[in-house]
């Protein structure tokens, strides 16, 4: 349902205070968190779709989010954490056809677990069933490109909002640093024959890296995102699932036994984005709107949430006195954004081009550092730690 004013007034005060654009994981938190803070989060707009419901009996859905210690506690703060999640307590790092490997324990990093496995669409679920309580205001349609300016304009179909500040969560910022890494990533439900409870494995094969991380759904199950070139994910798509299952086990091999696919498969191109977060004056950019990033290691929404921890910290104090100048904390919400944003940036990039060469010394240069990760606790746990919360101060 619309929720907008009866009336306006677009050159004394705006329709609202912030608006967020974008209704999906990251546009969801930032609208939770910013309602914590605000006096009355009525001035609050969140716009874009509802989630479709799912249908009962429905296939497993293949999309499945590794999420990190740090954006598991975010999450239970804001009261949006879903039901059914599967614990990441171990992770197993390897690189095909070589000896180097590491491991990540949870007990090395003093935590429970590492970080959660939950489905997309129950984790969107939740999301949304929580904003019903907040009092946050719902627009369904999506504002095309905001215009900024003081206010912001936000254009419709048919009436202009405006707002002091716009705030883009989702779509793709028109300029930046852009990569086309040349694969696509497959992703499938898979049922082991020896399951590890609590095991996540990255495997780094020629082709691209190779994910199986625990469901949610299942203790046997496994949540597969496999980065192979355009042709090859063409071809897994279109294979038989024995002949889908065949080519899996050789490239990850036998530590979870006998693999074989559960429902549908799909796939979808891999590049790195990286945008500006200041759009204009009132307009700044985060998460997939600010950045996305190849999936290794999962970090696309982590680093999205832990942008909306920052940026609801930066506008809180503003939120009580909104007429006052809004640039101050969005200038100290990048700034602080900077160091985390940039080194996992920097990690998620390197990881597949670097391990995916066809330079046999690199290889074995690589695996000599898997080597020196597992040897070293003193170089594995920074590493861990990052990917485990990142850069939160």
């Amino acid at each position: 349902m619309s929720l907008l004013p009866d009336h306006q007034d677009a050159m004394t005060t705006p329709s609202y205070d912030i608006a967020i654009l974008g209704s999906g994981p990251v546009g969801c938190a930032l609208a939770l968190a910013l309602a914590r803070h605000a006096p009355d989060p009525g001035r609050i707009l969140l716009a874009g779709p509802m989630p479709a419901p799912r249908p009962a009996g429905q296939a497993i859905d293949p999309r499945a989010l590794a999420m990190n210690h740090g954006s598991h506690q975010f999450l239970d703060s804001l009261n949006a954490w879903p039901a059914h999640a599967a614990a990441i307590t171990h992770v197993h790092v390897s690189q095909a056809h070589h000896v180097g490997q590491t491991q990540i324990d949870h007990a090395d990093l003093g935590v429970a677990e590492l970080g959660c496995v939950v489905r997309y669409d129950e984790l969107l679920e939740r999301l949304h069933q929580a904003l019903e309580h907040s009092g946050v205001q719902r627009l369904l349609e999506r504002p095309s490109r905001p215009l900024a300016g003081t206010p912001v304009q936000l254009p419709l179909k048919t009436q202009t909002l405006t707002t002091r500040v716009a705030l883009l969560s989702d779509g793709v910022a028109p300029s930046g640093l852009r990569r086309e890494y040349g694969q696509r990533a497959v992703l499938a439900t898979i049922r082991a024959s020896r399951p590890r409870p609590g095991w996540a494995f990255e495997r780094f094969t020629r082709e691209g890296p190779l994910a199986l991380l625990p469901h949610p759904a299942d203790p046997a199950l496994y949540s597969l995102v496999w980065c192979v070139p355009p042709a090859r994910a063409e071809a897994l798509l279109a294979s038989p699932a024995a002949a889908f299952a065949q080519a899996l086990q050789q490239a990850f091999g036998q530590r979870l036994g006998t693999l074989r696919p559960v429902g549908d498969s799909h796939t979808f191109p891999l590049s790195l984005h990286v945008g500006p977060q200041y759009l204009g004056p009132g307009v700044m950019a985060l998460g997939n709107a600010a950045q996305t990033l190849h999936p290794v290691a999962g970090q696309g929404l982590n680093l999205g949430l832990r942008d909306v921890a920052q940026l609801a910290h930066a506008l809180g104090p503003w939120l009580a006195r909104p007429q006052s100048e809004v640039s101050f904390p969005l200038r100290h919400y990048m700034h602080k954004r900077r160091l985390d944003r940039g080194l996992t940036v920097a990690i998620t990039d390197t990881l597949p081009r670097v391990f995916a060469t066809k330079w046999a010394p690199l290889r074995h240069a690589c695996s000599l550092g898997l080597m020196a990760l597992e040897l070293l606790p003193m170089l594995r746990r920074p590493l861990a730690r990052h990917l485990m919360q990142g850069q939160r101060r």
